[in-house]
């Protein structure tokens, strides 16, 4: 494990258990070091890189019926004293006043590094870029040549290199190493008023790996793609408006899935955490156990255990192990995505999800990998139970209730399906929906030779605000009965 200084690892490891205090409850000290590189050309044109390092430790203390957090990026003998003061002062300040006095947290032992096939270092940064400049000009036009309807096209590509330690004043010890990857692509392209956009899944293909990330997206064979729709998309007609069966392609469900699943599940914001900030939940604790939350197809996994996944783990930000657990089986939901903290609160079983952005922020419930599992229909089979409908890829545009109920989604890309065929292309295709109900439309999801592995990397929740990576990897999947709508509205 590198560090910012020139002092060991393992230096550094000894300074932290000498900073463990051993007259508490419980403590814990959270080492992060992250580097990240990021890349970035814009119509020919390479965009200043970036890097960066951010490296720190929280102190987490718990004594005395209350607790306390404390961080610092001052790695001394002196610092690390410091922070495990201001921590053990939280914690006397809050005693007797904490929702929970003891500390629901173990003192877990192991370790997990993300799988790598090509690591980044293996080639230069000159390749790297040079992979950028061909792709982005590729994006020009058909063939690679100049189309004067293109007006914009961007390639990127960054990573974000973690490495985690949590150490516990009972001899727990938990090492983590992650490696994500985050190619993207963007070509818009305009005729008059008209202007379209098309995307590499809008920042979705993303995950944990080296270089490989790449090819197990198409990357190099996305431009060509994108440039055809987009093109396509500046002739094609608006969606039309209407109620109607929709096919959503597994990288406009992640969007599904983030917004009308993953936050309303989030225990915390169900007991009232996110109120001020990003709203509540639909979902109360009575919910669980009863409730249906969609048609029996549905089941939705907290996963993350899911080899090359954005969010896989071993073990959280307080160091819960992790394994895969159903929220949602059959369509009944089942548990919240609620770490040990807020499991104590509720009483509720909930899963390993307490994360945090950095070492500056104490870890909070978040979505990990949350997945629709895979049904037994063929994509086709799914399109040929529709009459009349619309196949839609790739959100652009969401919006969704302060209780995570009402939602209404746009999409970049449409197909008409009629009498069990997929049609035209549409434009601008939108629909909207409630929670509570949409997932009870739910008449057909796909097998597993649709089931894509994906992520979104920009979740922002909490206040602080903390931006993290989440998973998602779902099937295709149709919904009967939906309000679809295009941009002639």
């Amino acid at each position: 494990m590198s560090t910012a200084e020139a002092t060991t690892f393992e230096q550094l490891e000894d300074r932290f258990r000498a900073a463990l205090p051993v007259d508490v409850d419980y403590a814990s000290i959270r080492f992060s070091e992250e580097r990240g590189e990021y890349l970035r050309v814009r119509q020919g044109v390479l965009e200043p890189v970036t890097t960066s390092l951010d490296v720190g430790v929280m102190v987490t203390i718990w004594t005395g019926g209350g607790y306390g957090y404390a961080a610092t990026s001052d790695l001394t003998s002196a610092g690390l004293a410091a922070a495990v003061e201001r921590a053990r002062d939280w914690a006397r300040v809050t005693a007797g006043r904490a929702v929970i006095d003891e500390p629901p947290l173990e003192h877990p032992v192991g370790s997990y590094a993300s799988p790598v096939d090509r690591a980044w270092t293996d080639t230069s940064l000159e390749d790297r870029i040079g992979l950028l400049v061909a792709a982005d000009a590729r994006l020009r036009g058909p063939r690679g040549l100049d189309d004067s309807r293109i007006v914009d096209r961007t390639a990127s590509l960054s990573r974000l290199d973690t490495d985690a330690v949590i150490l516990t004043s009972g001899g727990g010890r938990v090492e983590q190493r992650i490696r994500n990857t985050y190619p993207g692509l963007s070509v818009t392209a305009n005729e008059g008023s008209n202007t379209q956009m098309r995307t590499h899944g809008r920042g979705s293909f993303v995950g944990q790996g080296g270089q490989e990330v790449l090819d197990r997206y198409g990357f190099d064979r996305a431009a060509d793609r994108l440039v055809e729709q987009v093109l396509e998309l500046l002739a094609a007609g608006n969606c039309p408006t209407g109620t109607m069966d929709l096919v959503l392609a597994p990288d406009q469900m992640i969007l599904q899935i983030h917004e009308s699943i993953g936050h309303p599940l989030e225990l915390d914001r169900i007991l009232g955490d996110e109120r001020n900030y990003a709203g509540t939940s639909f979902v109360t604790p009575d919910m669980f156990g009863s409730y249906r939350y969609g048609s029996e197809l549905l089941n939705v996994t907290f996963d993350p255990s899911v080899e090359g996944q954005l969010a896989s783990y071993g073990f959280d930000d307080e160091g819960t192990p992790a394994t895969k657990q159903y929220l949602i089986r059959d369509g009944i939901l089942e548990r919240p995505l609620g770490g040990a903290m807020s499991q104590a609160r509720a009483g509720l079983p909930g899963v390993a999800n307490s994360r945090a952005c950095s070492w500056n922020r104490p870890p909070i419930d978040r979505m990990a990998n949350l997945n629709v599992e895979p049904g037994t229909d063929t994509v086709d089979e799914l399109i040929a139970g529709v009459e009349r409908g619309v196949w839609l890829e790739t959100n652009n545009s969401w919006s969704i209730d302060d209780s995570r109920n009402k939602f209404q989604f746009g999409c970049e890309y449409g197909r008409l399906i009629t009498d069990g065929e997929l049609g035209a292309v549409v434009r601008n295709p939108g629909y909207r929906g409630i929670s509570a109900t949409f997932w009870r439309s739910l008449t057909g999801v796909a097998d597993a030779d649709s089931f894509t592995v994906m992520g979104t990397p920009n979740c922002g929740k909490g206040e602080p605000n903390q931006q993290v990576g989440t998973g998602h990897a779902s099937p295709a999947c149709r919904f009967a009965g939906v309000e679809v709508f295009g941009g002639a509205e």
